[in-house]
């Protein structure tokens, strides 16, 4: 019996050095905490027409109000409110340069912006990271929207279109999941690696899997490397910024360095970098006079930073 219990205490303490090189990760909340999300993102799209190079580029420069407003066993409700907002879209047609805090009569699309902020829209998230439902955003932009009621019909339109491209629930959605981490529900240790597969939920149709691997963490913080396989579905049409419909047949990487907060699970810091590349099949339209398919080669280049804290 004693050399049995001799030979018992090496494989214990094994077993308990095993256990800490392992760590569960999560989203933890409790109801009541504030946090600051500001965003700093550039994205880039050129296409070719006819050996002419056009380029349409996006610029975001926001922060957000985050309110844990309800938690429950696995999940949480998450109220979002945006309180800087500045967007410039810069096109062949068209150039916006909206700050929603700077009055603006000229641009249509600052008085848009400006009404949804600090107006609240909520966010279900499950302990894993998984965007459960985006509540309420739609009808706030469908509120938004009426500050376009003087232009006329197509410019309604145009201007309707961009506002839920940019920033409706769809678009929200996709961008709330490549900003997040999706965790496994096992413990994990350094060099882990998991993946997950989510839709493309606006403009271009098809799908992201999303790769991430723990590199080092301790009591407070981890440190995590993301990558991402972008796929687009080559039949399905789109609509483009120019109004075309179109097919995409076009692939991509998404990669980011995330530093997160385990007390809450964000990320504090992120950094995103997104390439992709491929054709565009621009459709017969002879509003839009094109009089048969044309193949447009396209490449989209987007660079993000992203920071998180705790406010209260």
């Amino acid at each position: 019996m004693a050399l049995g219990a001799t030979l018992a205490v090496p494989a214990f303490a094994q077993q308990q050095d095993d256990k800490r090189d392992y760590v569960d990760l999560s989203y933890s909340f409790l109801t009541g905490q504030q946090f600051q999300l500001k965003q700093e993102s550039r994205s880039e799209t050129y296409t070719t027409v006819d050996d002419v190079m056009q380029r349409v580029t996006r610029d975001f420069n926001n922060t957000i109000a985050i309110e844990v407003t309800e938690t429950s066993d696995g999940h949480a409700t998450l109220t979002f409110r945006y309180k800087e907002l500045k967007f410039n879209f810069n096109a062949r047609n068209q150039n916006i340069l909206v700050d929603a805090a700077v009055p603006n009569e000229k641009e249509p699309f600052q008085a848009a912006l400006k009404s949804i902020i600090d107006q609240p829209f909520s966010v279900d998230i499950s302990s894993s990271g998984y965007i459960n439902k985006v509540m309420g955003l739609d009808d706030l932009l469908d509120k938004a929207s009426a500050t376009f009621s003087n232009l006329k019909t197509d410019e309604q339109a145009a201007y309707k279109k961009l506002m839920k491209d940019q920033f409706g629930t769809n678009a929200f959605h996709t961008w709330l999941e490549q900003l997040l981490v999706i965790y496994p529900v096992r413990s994990i240790k350094t060099g882990t690696r998991w993946e997950e597969n989510v839709p493309i939920r606006t403009g271009l149709v098809g799908d992201i899997s999303l790769y991430w691997n723990l590199q080092t963490w301790d009591a407070q913080t981890a440190k995590i490397n993301g990558t991402g396989k972008i796929t687009t579905n080559k039949v399905e049409t789109f609509t483009t910024d120019d109004g075309i419909e179109a097919t995409a047949e076009i692939s991509g990487d998404i990669m980011t360095n995330y530093l997160i907060d385990r007390t809450s699970g964000f990320p504090s810091i992120a950094s995103q970098n997104t390439e992709m590349n491929g054709t565009y099949t621009y459709k017969a339209n002879k509003a839009k006079r094109i009089k048969s398919d044309v193949k447009v080669p396209v490449r989209i280049v987007t660079n993000a930073s992203y920071k998180i804290k705790r406010m209260k």
